[in-house]
């Protein structure tokens, strides 16, 4: 079956009924269940709305309920919507997002530009406020080698190193490469053995229960390792990515697991009308 990755996101839109409507963010508790922590959303499904008009989508995901964002890099995502950041200070985006009433600690970058320009992608960072540097995927061959995964990890775990001393924590998600087979195992599972979770924390894509990736699984087994998370509803029945709470996942167990593992923030990651659906049932939700 194949992955689930933020470009197919979009294709689900038909599957939700916006029915949830929109939620006063002036009237969201400070902490929100279950995690005791502010509902987060990714950027990624609004890019196109982000490109257009920044400070105005902030706003339309705050008044859906959402208090905290994770964005994207306008450096390694300028191609799909996020050029338009650069315009800004670091001073200025942080403007926009306090003026909205959300934080942002955490945003995805690119491996090529860091790659580039590791120290300068930082320092951007450092200016927006953030606290939190993930890179999506490694971007290692789709059939790779052991050797292979050794030097992405080794690679990694520089920067990590690198990002640590101006304090800034790097992480991984899971996607293309970390999905791969390698002799048997999975390169996901090599890579949480090879790097130091002091310097590469990871960012679990719940949706990949549709290859067999179970979050409460991995937090579990890799307890110390998770600091965040994507959360995507998925029907087993339907095989589609669904509004949180109107899906077969056990979301109870899932965040059981994600509050023993540490989990430091958790980001609704679905289209828009799907995100809005998802936060009453967050709210409510309790572990």
């Amino acid at each position: 079956m194949s992955t689930i990755s933020r470009r197919e996101f979009l294709k689900y839109s038909a599957a939700t009924a916006a029915s949830a409507g929109l939620l006063s963010a002036g009237a969201l508790e400070l902490c929100a269940n279950p995690l005791g922590l502010p509902i987060g959303c990714q950027t990624w499904p609004v890019r196109q709305m982000i490109a257009k008009d920044f400070p105005g989508t902030i706003k339309q995901l705050a008044d859906a309920g959402f208090q905290s964002i994770e964005l994207c890099s306008p450096v390694g995502y300028a191609d799909s919507g996020f050029a338009g950041l650069a315009k800004y200070t670091g001073a200025e985006l942080r403007k926009i997002l306090a003026d909205a009433g959300v934080t942002c600690i955490s945003a995805h970058f690119g491996i090529d530009e860091l790659r580039k320009d590791q120290p300068g992608r930082i320092a951007w960072a450092k200016e927006v406020g953030l606290k939190q540097m993930i890179v999506p995927s490694l971007s290692g061959p789709k059939n790779p080698t052991m050797d292979d995964v050794k030097r992405a990890a080794d690679e990694y775990f520089k920067m990590g190193e690198l990002a640590a001393m101006s304090g800034i924590q790097q992480g991984l998600h899971n996607e293309d490469f970390e999905l791969s087979m390698v002799d048997g195992k999975r390169t996901y599972d090599l890579l949480l053995g090879l790097l130091d979770p002091k310097f590469v924390q990871f960012q679990f894509q719940v949706s990949t229960i549709s290859q067999g990736y179970d979050a409460a699984e991995y937090f579990t087994k890799y307890l110390g390792s998770f600091f965040s998370m994507h959360v995507q509803g998925w029907s087993s029945q339907t095989k589609k990515i669904m509004p949180v709470g109107q899906d077969t996942l056990d979301w109870k167990k899932i965040f059981t697991a994600a509050k023993t593992a540490g989990i430091q923030n958790y980001f609704v990651e679905m289209n828009l009308d799907m995100m809005k659906a998802s936060v009453p049932y967050l709210r409510a939700l309790q572990v």
